[in-house]
């Protein structure tokens, strides 16, 4: 260890030094009236790939029917005349009729060469390469721009060209230093490779893996475009509690904390579903909400203690309705983030655009596992079977808590394409309404992708004096030491008493439909903040 630390320490030397030398230039420049942090504002007409588009375009349009010289038969000398004349005609035609741009985006690489240098500005959409001429910028502003730093964020002004090498380049007429860089930013080569380091500085995930920023683009553009379907369909988005004295709507173990001014106990909200349903009963026939919920429970590469739940509610359907809902959308959303509605994750290929299965709980376990339910009579021959099959339960479980225990262990990890897993128990279900043929079972369904569940909907219970008893059976869970039981929900029971339409409800988790449509292995990586443990 001893050896270690003294490798280690001429490097650390060496950065430190560094960092010296990037806050002694920020010096030198505040001391000369240039301080970057005291500029409010600037104007960017364009980004790096609007640049780009914006010069094929023009491009195409000013050497329209221009063919490639041809050099059969010369030389080398020879060919390489006719070519940089050809190079020079175009840039004659292009820069007689120049696009003048104004970007703005950090430094991420520099190469200084006399009395032209280049550089490479990279924004939000992209990155361009800029040639900066000490001639045309002028001396003093091409020698503050000799001692700037990869990581600087600079605003460039100039007119777009082709290099020989057939880069679409800026011409720098202006460079302004914006935002002085006092850290070192990983090299460029190696990139920010450490899954720790991104999570907890994901700013600097961003400014280095453009393979990161796409992710996150693109999960901006999923819960836009759930929106903009939602609202095609009608429905009213709202905001609903996310301090609450009850916490329902979920099996899960809530946060607990103190509100001062009220001297009481309040809960982080696990769910959205009993305030959704309370708007169904004052008449708003079809809203939803889009926000975080909590759940103090475990960390692993599908959960994450906070996260983003979607929920709906639409009176005068049932759990049929929803499905329909729940396909049509998730084909609209995966067509409009990648433009496609079949798509890989991992080495899986996922189709959308097919029919999504449809199967009840107890015929994917008679599949999957070989064990009928519907010829099981008691909740004894249940836990028998269990034994037999190996399958783990506890003493207050009854039939149908058994069977969902078989479809978590025998069925999930086939469901690869989009299936609907219908007609759960009712033990499992407080919240949903028994269906009338089979009342021992209920109308919810759950989707399954890649053998995760998605989705979570039902044809909700309207039925008072049945929500108050499943209520009562939670109640009694909780008593048994269930930390994820419900509780009796008074406020809710008197709003299902002054009556609410038959309904139809869906919760979605929009983290693992953002990692399925990004292809991305672990939550974390399409949470832009995860939680981690403190690292004090």
């Amino acid at each position: 260890m001893g050896n270690e630390n003294t490798n280690n320490q001429p490097q650390e030397q060496d950065i430190n030094q560094l960092l010296k030398v990037r806050r002694e230039k920020l010096a030198a420049l505040q001391e000369a009236g240039k301080d970057p942090f005291k500029i409010t504002k600037y104007n960017q007409t364009h980004h790096t790939d609007d640049c780009k588009k914006l010069y094929e375009e023009h491009e195409a349009k000013l050497l329209a029917g221009r063919k490639a010289p041809s050099t059969d038969g010369l030389d080398e000398q020879a060919a390489r005349e006719v070519i940089n004349n050809d190079y020079n005609e175009r840039r004659e035609i292009m820069d007689a009729s120049p696009i003048e741009v104004s970007i703005a985006g950090r430094m991420m690489f520099k190469r200084v060469m006399g009395k032209a240098s280049f550089c490479n500005i990279q924004d939000l959409k992209g990155n361009i390469q800029v040639y900066v001429a000490r001639d045309v910028i002028g001396e003093e502003s091409y020698a503050d721009f000799k001692k700037s730093d990869i990581g600087d964020i600079y605003g460039v002004t100039g007119f777009l060209f082709r290099t020989k090498t057939g880069e679409i380049s800026i011409h720098a007429d202006s460079m302004t230093l914006l935002s002085k860089s006092l850290q070192i930013l990983p090299e460029k080569f190696h990139g920010l490779t450490d899954t720790d380091t991104r999570y907890r500085q994901r700013y600097i995930d961003l400014i280095m893996n453009a393979e990161s920023k796409d992710t996150f683009v693109k999960r901006s553009k999923m819960i836009a475009s759930i929106r903009a379907f939602l609202n095609e369909q009608g429905f009213m988005e709202v905001e609903t509690p996310m301090l609450v004295s009850n916490a329902g709507g979920a099996a899960a173990r809530p946060f607990e904390t103190h509100f001062n001014a009220l001297d009481e106990d309040f809960r982080l909200r696990i769910s959205l579903e009993l305030y959704l349903k309370r708007l169904i009963v004052g008449g708003l026939e079809r809203v939803f909400e889009i926000g975080r919920v909590f759940r103090n429970e475990g960390l692993d590469t599908r959960h994450n203690p906070e996260f983003t739940l979607m929920e709906l509610y639409q009176a005068y359907t049932d759990y049929y309705g929803m499905m329909d809902l729940t396909e049509n959308m998730f084909r609209h959303v995966a067509g409009e983030v990648l433009g496609t509605t079949k798509f890989n994750y991992g080495d899986v290929e996922l189709d959308f655009g097919k029919p999504f299965e449809r199967i009840t709980m107890v015929d994917a376990v008679k599949k999957y596992s070989g064990v009928d339910f519907d010829a099981i009579k008691s909740d004894d021959e249940a836990k028998a079977i269990a034994k037999e099959k190996h399958v783990e339960f506890e003493d207050h479980h009854k039939k149908g808590d058994i069977l969902n225990l078989f479809f978590e262990e025998f069925c999930e990890e086939h469901l690869v394409q989009p299936t609907f897993v219908m007609d759960h128990p009712v033990e499992i279900s407080p919240l949903t309404k028994r269906k009338p043929d089979k009342p021992e079972y209920v109308e919810r369904f759950e989707l399954f992708i890649n053998g995760w569940e998605m989705c979570n909907a039902y044809s909700e219970l309207n039925d008072p004096i049945d929500q108050r008893e499943r209520f009562k059976a939670q109640d009694a869970l909780a008593d048994m030491g269930d930390e994820e039981a419900n509780h009796t929900d008074e406020d809710f029971l008197n709003a299902l008493e002054i009556g609410m339409a038959p309904t139809g409800g869906i919760g979605y988790g929009l983290d693992r439909l953002a990692m399925l449509l990004t292809n991305s292995p672990a939550i974390r990586d399409v949470l832009l903040f995860p939680t981690m443990k403190s690292l004090n």
